[in-house]
C-alpha cells in the first residue's frame, strides 16, 4: 500500500497544475473587465451549484468515462487509436437500429440488447481498423483518424435518407421507444443510468488488466511488443482485440447518448466527445480510477465554463482557452518528476 506521503508527492503536481490556471484565468479574467469572484462564482454554480448542476456534470462525464477508457485500453498495448469518435457514432447507429427494430420487446430484454449493439457496433468498427492494420500496414493513427469521417458521413446518409423518422423535419431517427430509453438516476437533473454503466465499466475494466491473464498479455504487447513475441504472445490478435475493446467501450458512449439523452439518433450525437477522450486518458495515466477523476474533471470544466460564459459574459473563446490550459497544464504535471530532474542535473552544471 503506497504510503502518504507517495500519494501527497503523486497528486501536488496535479493541484499545483490546476492552482496555477485559477491564478491565469483570474488574471485573463480582470483583463476583459470582468471580476474574478463573480466568474468564479459563476464556473462553480454551472459545475456544482445543485442537484441539476452536479446532475449536467455527471451527465457529461458518463460518454467522456466510456469512450476515454476505450482510448486507454489500446493505448496501454501501445495501439494509437484516434477512432473513438466514429466509433462512438457506429455504437450509436447499432443501438437506435436495435432499439427501433425490436421495440417491442420489453425493457429488461431491450435494454441489454442496445447495450451489446453498442459494444459491438463500436468494437466492429475498432476492430475493422485492426485489420486494415494488420493485412495491409496501414499506421492506425491515420485509420482510425478516416474512419471517424466515414462513421459520421455514413450516419448522416442513414439520417437523411432510410432511417430518418417520417415525422422528423431535422435529419434525426424516429423517437426509440421508452422501453428502450436508459432511467433517470438523480431527481432534478437529466442523469442517466449511463454514469452507472461507466462506473461499472471503470471497475470491470481494472479488473481485466491487471487481474487477468488477457490484461496482462494486452500490457504486455504495449511494454515489448518483440519480448511478448518471444513468449508466445500473437501480437497481430492482441492488437486487434485492443481495438475491439477500445472501439466497444467508445460505442457505449453512443449509446448512452442516444438512449439516454437524445432519445433518438441524430446527425450531431457527440460534439467531439471521442477526441476529448484522448486528454482525458493521457489526464487518467491510463488508469480506470484516473480516468474516472479526470472525466469528472473535464466535463466539470465544459459545464462550469460554460455558464461562466452565459451569467458572468466570459467570452467564448476566453472561456475554451481556460479549459484548454487545464488540459495541458495536467499533463505537462504529469511530468513533474522528469521535469524536476533536468532541472537539478542543469542548476548542479552550472553551479
Amino acid at each position: 500500500m503506497a504510503e502518504p506521503r507517495q500519494i501527497l508527492s503523486g497528486i501536488l503536481p496535479q493541484i499545483a497544475a490546476i492552482g496555477l490556471v485559477m491564478v491565469l484565468g483570474a488574471l485573463l479574467v480582470m483583463a476583459i473587465g470582468v471580476s474574478p469572484i463573480t466568474a468564479g462564482a459563476a464556473f462553480l454554480d454551472g459545475a456544482f451549484g445543485g442537484l441539476n448542476s452536479i446532475g449536467e456534470t455527471l451527465l457529461k462525464s458518463a460518454p467522456l468515462l466510456l469512450a476515454a477508457l476505450g482510448v486507454s485500453v489500446a493505448f496501454r498495448a501501445q495501439v494509437w487509436n484516434i477512432g473513438a469518435e466514429g466509433q462512438l457514432y457506429m455504437g450509436a447507429l447499432a443501438s437506435t437500429v436495435t432499439a427501433l427494430g425490436l421495440r417491442s420487446l420489453p425493457a429488461s430484454v431491450l435494454i441489454p440488447l442496445c447495450i451489446l449493439a453498442g459494444f459491438l457496433g463500436g468494437g466492429l468498427w475498432g476492430a475493422l481498423a485492426g485489420l486494415i492494420k494488420e493485412k495491409f500496414g496501414v499506421n492506425e493513427i491515420i485509420s482510425t483518424l478516416m474512419m471517424n469521417y466515414v462513421a459520421f458521413f455514413f450516419v448522416s446518409y442513414l439520417l437523411h435518407g432510410p432511417l430518418k423518422g417520417p415525422k422528423q423535419f431535422y435529419p434525426e431517427s424516429d423517437y426509440l421507444p421508452e422501453t428502450a430509453q436508459l432511467a433517470l438516476v438523480l431527481p432534478g437533473s437529466r442523469l442517466h443510468a449511463g454514469i452507472l454503466l461507466g462506473l461499472a465499466a471503470a471497475v470491470i475494466l481494472y479488473f481485466l488488466m491487471f487481474r487477468t491473464v488477457l490484461g496482462y498479455r494486452l500490457r504486455a504487447v504495449g511494454d515489448n511488443a518483440e519480448a511478448a513475441r518471444i513468449g508466445g504472445i500473437p501480437i497481430t490478435r492482441y492488437v486487434i482485440l485492443s481495438l475491439f475493446i477500445s472501439g466497444g467501450l467508445a460505442g457505449l458512449a453512443g449509446m448512452g447518448e442516444a438512449t439516454g439523452v437524445h432519445y433518438r439518433l441524430i446527425e450531431k450525437i457527440s460534439p467531439g466527445y471521442g477526441y476529448t477522450a484522448i486528454m482525458v486518458a493521457l489526464m487518467g495515466k491510463l488508469h480506470p480510477g484516473g480516468v474516472v477523476a479526470a472525466a469528472v474533471f473535464v466535463a466539470a470544466l465544459l459545464v462550469g465554463v460554460d455558464n461562466m460564459q452565459r451569467v458572468a459574459r466570459v467570452p467564448a473563446t476566453l472561456a475554451d482557452m481556460l479549459v484548454g490550459l487545464s488540459v495541458l497544464f495536467i499533463l505537462i504535471s504529469g511530468y513533474y518528476p522528469v521535469i524536476r530532474a533536468y532541472l537539478r542535473r542543469r542548476f548542479s552544471n552550472v553551479a
